[in-house]
Parts: C-alpha cells; sequence; structure tokens
C-alpha cells in the first residue's frame, strides 16, 4: 500500500492543512484532506463512519496541533481510530501550541525539514512493511512498520 497520510486538523487550521499537504505532495506521498472532500456534509454517526472509511485507506495520520485543537472533538477522535487502526502517527505543531502530553509519545514536527523527514521515513517504514509482507510476516507487518516508523523518525528529529 503506497504511503497515503491523512491529515487532521480543526476547520480553523485548514490553510495550515493545506501547507502541510502541498509539502507531502511535493514529496511523493498522497494525501488526504478534508477541505477538498464533498461528501463531508453529512453529520453524527454517518460522519464518523465515513471519516474512519476514510483513515481505514490512508497508512497514517498526522494531526496539526494549534492553539486551537484544544477546543476540537474531532482530532483527537481520528487520533484515536488510528492508533486503533496502528496507523503511523505524528503530530505538527503550529505557531506556539504546546504538544498535548498524550501525543508525546509520537514524533512531533515544527518546520518545513521535519515534514522531508517525515516524509522520507515514511517511505522506509512502508517498504519495510512490504518487505515484511513478501517474506510471510503479514500478521506482524503493520506492527514493526509502525515501531520502526515512530523509532526512526523520533531519532531523526532528536526526540526522545
Amino acid at each position: 500500500m503506497p504511503v497515503k497520510v491523512f491529515i487532521s486538523h480543526k476547520k480553523e487550521d485548514a490553510e495550515q492543512a493545506a501547507a502541510i499537504s502541498a509539502h507531502l505532495v511535493s514529496r511523493g506521498l498522497q494525501v488526504y484532506l478534508d477541505v477538498i472532500d464533498t461528501k463531508l456534509g453529512m453529520s453524527g454517526p454517518d460522519l464518523a463512519d465515513y471519516i474512519r472509511s476514510r483513515l481505514h485507506q490512508c497508512t497514517q495520520l498526522l494531526a496539526v496541533i494549534s492553539a486551537q485543537t484544544q477546543a476540537s472533538w474531532w482530532v483527537p477522535w481520528e487520533i484515536g481510530v488510528a492508533t486503533e487502526k496502528e496507523r503511523f502517527l505524528a503530530s505538527f505543531v503550529s505557531g506556539g501550541a504546546t504538544v498535548p502530553e498524550y501525543l508525546l509519545k509520537w514524533p512531533y514536527l515544527r518546520t518545513r525539514a521535519n515534514l522531508d523527514a517525515y516524509a522520507q521515513e515514511s517511505k522506509r517504514a512502508e517498504l519495510l512493511v512490504e518487505e515484511r509482507i513478501q517474506k510471510g510476516y503479514r500478521p506482524t507487518a503493520r506492527a514493526t512498520g509502525f515501531r520502526a516508523f515512530h523509532t526512526s523518525l523520533k531519532a531523526a528529529l532528536r526526540q526522545p
């Protein structure tokens, strides 16, 4: 499965999310960004089911974290769904926002150079997953890639 990043963000951060999306696409990654999705007129359980189906089609979730994110119900929910599905996780911290404690477990980005490292490690981890599947380790391939991605990206970003 090629790398496809679900960009989770609060509506007020749509411009930042679009810039991140464009940068990742320029680095060879596919992106799902809801601002270009015409089916998001749904609400309640229908919207939740739709978002789950879109996350299922993605290999990763990148959450845009800003001062506005604290008022979001959807961003934490999407992070929870992605965790449940063993999607590679990271956050892009915008402005002067701080990373919520529960997200410090995963890599967090702040700059374009960090996005470049994210793209590079994403491709590397997906190759590892594909390699493990080809060698017959399908049941553990995604979990192995999940751990490798987080470990190598945190090392590249010099994060504990």
